[in-house]
């Protein structure tokens, strides 16, 4: 007899436990989110796998650590467009800009694009 099957997650609910994760800093099981063969896209290239997306969000924490992060999402199907803007400190991004593609209950790929700029008070 077979397990049952646990139901997959939808977009939001990733999403959801993408941002839960990413705030508690812990790359291992924030990449647990994305499929073992996702792409993670930026302006510097392509990260592959679960390794990669570790290394790409890796930067962006290092580039905003403890960021307040203010977010616009828009969701259509297994497609989330989303803005954002980020401040630390020292630091900030006025233009962030993220694409994540979702299939069954996982992220397969994200764009990301930001500018990483010292804050004006």
């Amino acid at each position: 007899m077979t397990a049952p099957r646990r139901p997959v997650r939808t977009p939001r609910e990733v999403f959801a436990d993408h941002g839960a994760r990413l705030g508690s800093g812990d790359l291992d099981a924030l990449s647990l989110n994305y499929a073992e063969d996702a792409v993670f896209v930026t302006p510097h290239g392509v990260l592959t796998g679960r390794e990669g997306v570790k290394q790409g969000i890796g930067r962006l924490l290092a580039d905003l650590p403890d960021a307040e992060w203010q977010l616009r999402e828009r969701f259509a199907g297994d497609v989330l467009f989303l803005e954002w803007t980020a401040t630390t400190p020292t630091h900030e991004v006025l233009d962030g800009v993220d694409t994540f593609v979702f299939r069954d209950g996982l992220i397969t790929a994200q764009t990301v694009r930001y500018t990483l700029a010292p804050r004006t008070h």
